[in-house]
């Protein structure tokens, strides 16, 4: 076998609002595998300021997984431990290759006899904005759209009201991401406000690595929490256990490209059901090549919740997409 690699910058069609601050442009690298006349890609897809792996030395160990890319599995695990962005785009590459096409993980989805349901996702701006997008959303036939908060939780507060007013519960699912913009006290409101608003949950209300101050929350919450930003960087599997055990959190969000690929993903969701934590999985900026294995891993798994899978529209540059969206329903396309 022989492996190249190149960075490729994605470009926003419009400034992309977060708690962590507006995003211009996402950088990520592709790495190709070749092995007699057959191809494998995959992306090693970093979020800067926010993997585990935004080290100096990121794009030096994706040049030396190239020149090791015949060592063994296991080794080469172990050696990347510290970098779930470059795993997540090893395991793809190498399941690309073995399934050629545009497959990973084949199944009823690949062969399009099935889709799944996914979430609309809201991006922070001015209300305009946000209600600009959700009526869109809601147009186009979504029951379950989720918001990111954290901002201006005064005017985002009334943003949640509104649509309430306008939708029950039966009618639409609510769900927001915090991205740990509150502090426990704001988050102590915060949850009543929500759950006087029967939202569903709220991703991840306080900054990551409070785990009393989380564990505090979960127990007493009337809305349900969902750990994200608290899952990076936690590697070692007892570690995880002992993160799930104290948090007890309601649900836990799964990106591949930040947990550490699709194994590693695999070890939360054991971890979680065991101990009846719900979760499911979301994307995290990839371009539609990460997209598109996070898509057919996702079907594999059969979690028949609105998934996270909605970003691949969000660039100006992105590369073709072997997904197509109708509505809330996503269909592979070939």
């Amino acid at each position: 076998m022989t492996a190249k690699y190149y960075k490729y910058l994605l470009e926003f069609k419009r400034p992309s609002g977060t708690s962590r601050g507006v995003l211009l442009e996402k950088e990520t690298y592709i790495l190709e595998i070749f092995e007699n006349e057959k191809k494998g890609i995959g992306e090693c897809a970093i979020f800067r300021g926010l993997s585990y792996d935004d080290k100096p030395d990121y794009e030096e160990k994706i040049k030396w997984l190239c020149e090791n890319i015949n060592q063994d599995f296991e080794f080469l695990k172990e050696k990347l431990k510290e970098y779930p962005s470059i795993w997540f785009g090893y395991e793809q590459a190498v399941l690309n290759l073995k399934n050629g096409g545009n497959i990973y993980f084949p199944s009823d989805f690949t062969e399009r006899q099935n889709s799944m349901i996914i979430n609309g996702l809201i991006w922070m701006g001015d209300v305009d904005f946000m209600e600009e997008q959700i009526q869109e959303k809601l147009e186009l036939g979504f029951h379950c759209i989720k918001l990111k908060i954290g901002v201006d939780w005064k005017s985002e507060h009334k943003i949640l009201q509104k649509l309430r007013q306008k939708f029950s519960r039966e009618k639409l699912e609510l769900r927001v991401d915090a991205n740990g913009g509150f502090s426990k006290e704001e988050a102590k409101t915060v949850l009543k406000q929500l759950s006087d608003l029967h939202i569903h949950s709220i991703e991840q209300p306080i900054k990551a690595g409070n785990w009393d101050d989380m564990a505090e929350l979960c127990i007493k919450t009337p809305t349900p929490i969902a750990l994200d930003e608290e899952l990076i960087g936690v590697i070692d599997f007892n570690e995880k256990k002992k993160l799930l055990e104290k948090i007890k959190p309601q649900y836990i969000i799964l990106k591949p490209a930040l947990l550490g690929g699709f194994s590693g993903s695999d070890e939360w969701i054991s971890l979680a059901e065991q101990q009846n934590i719900g979760w499911w999985i979301t994307s995290a900026l990839e371009s539609n090549i990460g997209l598109n294995a996070i898509a057919q891993y996702t079907f594999t798994k059969n979690n028949k919740m609105p998934q996270g899978l909605g970003t691949g529209s969000l660039f100006t540059n992105n590369f073709e997409t072997n997904l197509n969206l109708k509505g809330e329903q996503l269909f592979f396309k070939g």
